[in-house]
C-alpha cells in the first residue's frame, strides 16, 4: 500500500505541476466547425455528460432547438423539436472535443468560438460566446438575433484586432482580475473590463470599419461576463495536459448538463463518474422562484477545476449580490477547500488570505475522506425551454461522483487487494 500511495503522490504533484506550468493565449475566434476537431455539420455539441433527447432537461432542450434555427436546419420552434428528437442531428458532450460551453453550452459549426492555446504544452481548447438568453434554453429571434450579432460583426471585428496584435496572453489578465474582485466564473467584472482595454486599439489598428467598430467597442464594454468564456477556455487547456496521468486521484473536468452532474478522473481515463444534478442554492429574478428552476447546468465548472469560481470567493465577496450568502461564508467556502485541493497556485494570489495562492488539484480522496464537496458559482435555468437566465446562485457538487470514481480507481490500481 505504501507503494501505491507514494505513485499516486508522485502522480498528483504531476498533475498540478502540469496545470500550474499553464500558459492560456487566446490566439483566434473562428467557426467552430473549422478549429473544433470532430465537429461536423449535423452535430450539436453540448455541456456536461453525454445526454440523449429523451433525458434532455428543459434548458437543454431550447438551446438545441435555438441552435437548429440559427443554423438554418429547421423554420420554426415545432419543426426544430421534430427534427431533434428524429435523430437526424447527433448530440456529443464539448469536453472530448477539446470545448467548453456555458449553461447548456451548445455550438454548432457556424458559431465563432474563442481559441486558446496552451503555449506551454501546445494544446488548445474551445468556447462559445457568453450570453443570458439562447444558451439558457431561449429560442426567440431575440434571442437568436444576439448570435447572429456575434456571428456576423462582433466576432470577425474582435478577430481582427486579435490577429493584429499577435494574440493575448490570458495569464496576466487572471491574475490581476483575481486581485481585483474577480473569481472568474459569475464575477469575471475586472477580467471582462481589461479585456476590453486590450482590445479596443489593436481593433482601430485593423482597420475595422466605423459601424463594426463601434457596435463592437459597445458590446464588449458593457458586457461584464465577457470574460467567462476566455477563462472557461483557459480553464479547459490548462486542465488537459493533467489528464491520463496513471495512478493521479486528481480531477481534470467538472460539468453538468441539468440531467447529471460528471466528473473526469485524470488516472482513469475518459469515464464520465456521474450523479443526478443537483439543485441551486440562489436568488432569483423578479417573477421567478425556486418552483421554476431547473437543475444545475454547464461547462463552466472547469474554472473550479483549476481553482477559481467558488473555490476563491473568500476574495470576491462582491458577488453575494448575485448569489447570496456572507462574506465569512465566502471565506469558510475557500478554507474548505484547500482540504481538497493538492496544492496552491503560484500564480493566482488572493489578497484576503495573505496572497495565498489559489487552491489547486480537487483530489477524489479527500473529498470522500473529509465529506467536504468543491462548491461551484453557477447561474440558474429555467425547467421549461424557451427561457433567459432566471438568477444565480452556488451549488455542491454531488458526493456520489467521487465515491464512483474512487471505487474505479480502487478497482483499477488493485487497491484494498492483498
Amino acid at each position: 500500500m505504501d507503494d501505491i500511495k507514494q505513485k499516486i503522490e508522485a502522480a498528483n504533484a504531476e498533475a498540478v505541476k502540469r496545470i500550474n506550468a499553464a500558459d492560456p493565449v487566446l490566439i483566434d475566434i473562428a467557426p467552430a466547425g473549422q478549429v473544433i476537431p470532430g465537429l461536423t455539420d449535423r452535430m450539436l455539441l453540448h455541456s456536461g455528460p453525454p445526454v440523449d433527447w429523451q433525458r434532455m432537461c428543459g434548458a437543454q432542450r431550447g438551446a438545441m432547438m435555438g441552435a437548429a434555427i440559427f443554423e438554418g436546419w429547421a423554420g420554426s420552434v415545432d419543426e426544430a423539436g421534430k427534427l431533434l428528437e428524429s435523430g437526424a442531428i447527433r448530440f456529443e458532450p464539448n469536453h472530448p472535443h477539446q470545448a467548453v460551453g456555458p449553461m447548456a453550452g451548445t455550438i454548432s459549426a457556424s458559431m465563432p468560438v474563442w481559441v486558446v492555446e496552451n503555449k506551454t504544452f501546445g494544446n488548445r481548447a474551445f468556447c462559445r460566446q457568453v450570453e443570458g438568453r439562447q444558451q439558457f434554453g431561449d429560442y426567440s429571434d431575440g434571442a437568436l438575433q444576439g448570435l447572429r450579432q456575434w456571428r456576423d460583426v462582433w466576432a470577425p471585428a474582435l478577430r481582427k484586432g486579435l490577429l493584429q496584435m499577435g494574440g493575448l496572453s490570458l495569464k496576466p489578465i487572471i491574475a490581476k482580475a483575481l486581485q481585483m474582485g474577480d473569481e472568474l466564473h459569475n464575477r469575471p467584472v475586472a477580467a471582462s473590463s481589461l479585456f476590453a482595454n486590450a482590445m479596443a486599439c489593436p481593433m482601430i489598428e485593423a482597420g475595422v470599419a466605423k459601424d463594426n467598430l463601434i457596435g463592437t467597442l459597445k458590446y464588449i464594454t458593457n458586457h461584464e461576463l465577457i470574460f467567462l468564456a476566455l477563462a472557461m477556455a483557459a480553464g479547459k487547456a490548462s486542465a488537459d495536459p493533467a489528464a491520463g496521468i496513471e495512478y493521479s486521484t486528481v480531477v481534470v473536468a467538472m460539468a453538468r448538463n441539468g440531467t447529471e452532474f460528471g466528473i473526469r478522473v485524470s488516472g482513469l481515463g475518459e469515464e464520465w463518474f456521474t450523479a443526478p444534478a443537483p439543485r441551486v442554492n440562489g436568488l432569483y429574478f423578479p417573477g421567478y422562484g425556486g418552483e421554476d428552476a431547473g437543475a444545475d447546468i454547464g461547462d463552466s465548472a472547469i474554472t473550479e477545476t483549476v481553482g477559481w469560481g467558488g473555490f476563491v470567493l473568500a476574495g470576491a465577496t462582491g458577488i453575494l449580490a448575485l448569489v447570496g450568502g456572507t462574506p465569512e461564508e465566502a471565506m469558510v467556502y475557500s478554507k474548505d477547500m484547500r482540504q481538497i485541493t493538492v496544492t496552491a497556485s503560484p500564480n493566482y494570489r488572493m489578497p484576503i488570505m495573505g496572497f495565498q495562492g489559489a487552491p489547486v488539484g480537487i483530489d477524489i480522496r479527500k473529498v470522500v475522506q473529509t465529506g467536504i464537496v468543491p462548491i461551484i458559482d453557477t447561474a440558474i435555468a429555467h425547467r421549461n425551454p424557451g427561457y433567459s437566465i432566471i438568477g444565480a446562485g452556488l451549488v455542491r457538487a454531488p458526493m456520489e461522483c467521487f465515491k464512483k470514481a474512487l471505487t474505479a480507481f480502487g478497482r483499477k490500481y488493485g487497491l484494498g487487494r492483498s
